[in-house]
């Protein structure tokens, strides 16, 4: 610094370089710097600006800064919206100065070990007392707290948008109570609710009839009790079950019939046949729908879905191996649904009949993922390799491919970015290493085993089902032995179904002999 001031002077001045500043000259400006740096520059920074800056921070640099000073603990704890806890019943005593400190917190989340004494009503009263503002909350594990619980955390949390629980022993009447007192909910989660009578009162919307977008029921021995909510909320947009007991068929029918808008369904390890996929047919508006490990249901469910659901966007189906859903079903997804940009077959055994067929209608095809397929091999790769132009990803696993496959790849699709090989005992390490060398730009994830074993099948030497024309006239036959609701309405269905299912196989008939033979 006293060199810069040196040269400034002697350009002004053209005299002999003076000599060397002393110490005793720059003793002031250093001394001045020391106090610069030791001064807390943050204090000319507003508490909303510092705020800022703490919300950019991971929650260990959160902490860590709470520390430095008593103005960055109070500015911290202000402005933290978001709050995790251990539920245990200690935390009753702790709440009162921990939200005197937190007293801004949204987003709660109270887990609680499943080997502790959780949290009771009481507690739950007073954090829900301290915190108006809560609009998500999250409870795990707190078998202390009862329906008294609930009813004043609704009382309480009137702005409360977002619900989940699991593993609580609180009943029907304590998400009634949630549902009465918070109209703004938008997002329900049940989870192993230890609760539920075996005859539990039947829950209807409350005052989130209009606002509920979002259902998820998991694993409840008696979930069937919120059919009437699940039915009374008409904005209704996302609706999954998983694991729930009971025969759903008949629900499904209600749902469908009143709440029409759904757009996401999702059904895994659930009693539900052909009959309801028949009622979500209803809905005409749906995008994504899930099926996983639900074995009564077959093509010709599957079939009817794709012919009244025209906008699907994301089909998962997960076949438990059954063998009770592949080519018929997943020609008709090929004929009625364009829009498909995400498929997922897992134990599901489809041919190059079907997979050539959406390869070459579903355009905007980017996300493919076969698991656990016997049919899925080099010739299905190279029916996909040379039709889907606007696939991204790539998975498959534990099916019957080759390097030749692999080959195939390294001259079609050419917007994929990533491939993922599991356990394909014929895909070896040069083989990827060549794909990779091949197509520089391309991520290719394998898991390699052992030699490839020979596969059983009824397939011809170009891949295709040899009866699929006995097996797609057989759909129409299907259909028609679905059990239905009796109405005329459903009558003249089922005749359309016949005649859908009769066009289908025409058009595949004609046009698949150029998909065999490319």
């Amino acid at each position: 610094m006293g060199q810069s001031f040196s040269r400034f002077s002697r350009s002004r001045h053209p005299k002999p370089s003076p000599p060397p500043p002393s110490f005793s000259a720059t003793a002031p400006m250093l001394a001045g710097s020391d106090s610069d740096l030791d001064r807390d520059h943050t204090v000319d920074l507003p508490d909303e600006c510092l705020a800022l800056v703490f919300h950019s921070l991971g929650s260990g640099d959160r902490k860590r800064c709470s520390l430095v000073c008593r103005r960055w603990l109070a500015v911290e704890g202000q402005s933290r919206q978001r709050l995790s806890l251990d539920a245990r019943a200690a935390l009753l005593s702790a709440a009162p100065s921990l939200f005197s400190r937190f007293d801004a917190v949204s987003k709660l989340a109270l887990k609680c070990d499943r080997r502790s004494d959780s949290i009771g009503d009481e507690a739950l009263a007073l954090i829900s007392l301290r915190c108006p503002n809560l609009t998500r909350l999250k409870i795990r594990a707190c078998r202390a707290l009862t329906d008294a619980g609930m009813a004043a955390l609704a009382a309480h949390c009137p702005s409360l948008r977002k619900f989940s629980c699991g593993s609580c022993a609180f009943g029907s009447k304590g998400i009634d109570a949630v549902l009465k007192g918070c109209p703004l909910l938008e997002e329900l989660s049940i989870k192993r609710l230890r609760g539920l009578a075996d005859a539990g009162d039947p829950v209807g919307p409350g005052a989130a009839a209009g606002s509920l977008r979002s259902i998820c029921l998991k694993e409840l021995y008696n979930g069937q009790c919120f059919g009437p909510l699940i039915a009374g909320c008409r904005n209704l947009k996302t609706l999954k079950l998983f694991r729930c007991s009971g025969d759903w068929d008949l629900l499904l029918d209600d749902i469908a019939t009143k709440v029409p808008g759904i757009v996401e369904i999702h059904l895994e390890k659930l009693q539900v046949s052909d009959r309801g996929l028949f009622s979500i047919s209803a809905c005409a508006d749906l995008e994504v729908l899930h099926l996983v490990k639900t074995p009564e249901c077959t093509d010709a469910g599957l079939a009817w879905v794709a012919e009244k659901c025209r906008l699907l966007r994301k089909i998962h189906i997960d076949g438990w191996k059954t063998n009770r859903i592949g080519d018929e079903g997943l020609m008709a997804v090929a004929q009625r649904c364009p829009n498909l940009q995400e498929l997922v077959l897992i134990g599901v055994n489809p041919t190059a009949l079907s997979l050539g067929l959406i390869a070459s209608n579903c355009k905007n095809l980017e996300r493919l993922a076969l698991c656990g397929s016997e049919t899925f091999g080099d010739q299905e790769i190279s029916c996909i390799a040379s039709k889907c132009m606007a696939l991204k990803k790539l998975c498959i696993k534990g099916c019957p491919v080759s390097d030749h496959g692999m080959e195939a790849l390294a001259e079609g699709c050419p917007n994929l970015v990533k491939v993922k090989v599991k356990k394909c005992k014929g895909v070896t390490a040069e083989g990827a290493d060549w794909l990779r060398a091949s197509r520089g730009s391309l991520a290719v994830n394998l898991d390699a085993v052992g030699p490839v074993e020979q596969q059983d099948g009824s397939i011809s030497d170009s891949g295709v089902l040899e009866n699929g024309a006995e097996l797609m006239l057989g759909l129409p036959e299907q259909i028609a032995a679905m059990e239905l609701p009796s109405s005329s309405s459903s009558r003249s269905m089922l005749s359309k179904a016949r005649n859908f299912m009769t066009s289908v196989f025409r058009k595949w008939y004609h046009g698949s002999s150029n998909c065999h033979h490319t």
